[in-house]
């Protein structure tokens, strides 16, 4: 519906974006607030841009926090800040053989990428070395398992040694816009958070960057953040849904519907739509019964949880994108 009231014609929403077009704002904004009664529509329509680029494929991704509860900064959703109360395990860098073994781990969760993520403001050129070892091994034993770091703000030079060692994604979200970043964090800032990513794409590694939704941003921070995933011309988008932590500064937030998380996802692929849209936290917590519907939308999931909260294991994963009619990626290790 736009702002006349009227209802947007969504064949040619999608004929727009398959030419290639960005999405006039208020198009994008008609689409998050697409009536609920009519999201079976929004998500019909989604699913013929989603299929253009990649069928009815999902690609599984495992996490391993490979450096967990020690980072100085005060980003207000995580359970692994220096402000956070959260009950969560401590622990620094995981051995490179550690790391070897959760690659291992992921192969047999039938994962196609393995992400490593260490909490931190950013690696030192020791860590750089320590986790560009790590690749070597793993891309020795599985050489088609794809690699994704998660290392807070990095240099080019950084980037470029961790794309020698063998990483081909560096995940680094901006979260939210930069009107609304500094009610989530004060110890750096959006544009520190964009110099990253342009690092990362300066070194020849692929781009992995999103966000998170339901931390108290308005339509208009989603919909900035969804045009600075597409101009940043972003490889991998996850979208993460806020799960409230106890013991952070937003342990008591709750602000999404099933319906509000589903509308967001169509917005996120129609305005990437050759781009990788990953389901990423809050996703089991946030939309419930419905998970089954974002495929419509995204194309890639995580399997056997998150960071510092569970999510469905591997068979589950696998009965629920079936259900959905859709197939998990070949792993083609």
């Amino acid at each position: 519906m736009n702002a006349r009231g009227e209802i947007l014609d969504l064949d040619r929403v999608v004929e727009h974006v398959i030419a290639g077009q960005e999405l006039a704002r208020d198009v994008a904004r008609s689409l998050l607030n697409y009536p609920d009664q009519r999201l079976q529509d929004l998500l019909r329509a989604t699913l013929k841009v989603r299929e253009r680029s990649f069928g009815r494929r999902v690609k599984i991704c495992m996490l391993n926090n490979a450096q967990s509860g020690i980072c100085p900064e005060d980003c207000g959703y995580c359970s692994q800040s220096k402000i956070s109360r959260a009950d969560i395990p401590v622990y620094k860098l995981k051995s490179v053989g550690a790391l070897v073994e959760g690659a291992r781990q992921a192969v047999d969760s039938g994962a196609r990428r393995y992400c490593v993520v260490c909490s931190m403001r950013g690696p030192t050129d020791a860590v750089v070395e320590h986790l560009g070892e790590a690749c070597e091994r793993v891309r020795a034993q599985f050489p088609a398992l794809e690699i994704c770091l998660s290392l807070g703000l990095m240099s080019e030079s950084q980037a470029r040694a961790l794309k020698h060692g063998g990483a081909g994604w560096v995940n680094h979200n901006l979260n939210t816009s930069r009107r609304f970043y500094p009610k989530i964090c004060t110890t750096h800032t959006y544009d520190d958070r964009v110099r990253t990513v342009e690092n990362v794409r300066k070194a020849g590694l692929s781009t992995c960057c999103g966000g998170i939704l339901g931390m108290g941003e308005g339509d208009d921070d989603v919909l900035d953040l969804a045009y600075a995933t597409r101009r940043l011309r972003i490889d991998s988008v996850p979208i993460n849904f806020l799960h409230p932590i106890a013991g952070t500064p937003l342990g008591q937030m709750s602000a999404l519907t099933p319906q509000k998380c589903l509308k967001a996802a169509c917005v996120f692929r129609l305005l990437n739509p050759t781009s990788e849209i990953r389901a990423a936290g809050g996703r089991e917590l946030n939309l419930g019964v419905r998970q089954s519907e974002i495929f419509n939308a995204v194309n890639s999931i995580f399997v056997n949880g998150y960071l510092t909260t569970p999510g469905l294991g591997y068979a589950q994963t696998l009965a629920l994108i079936e259900r959905a009619g859709f197939e998990p990626e070949p792993q083609n290790l």
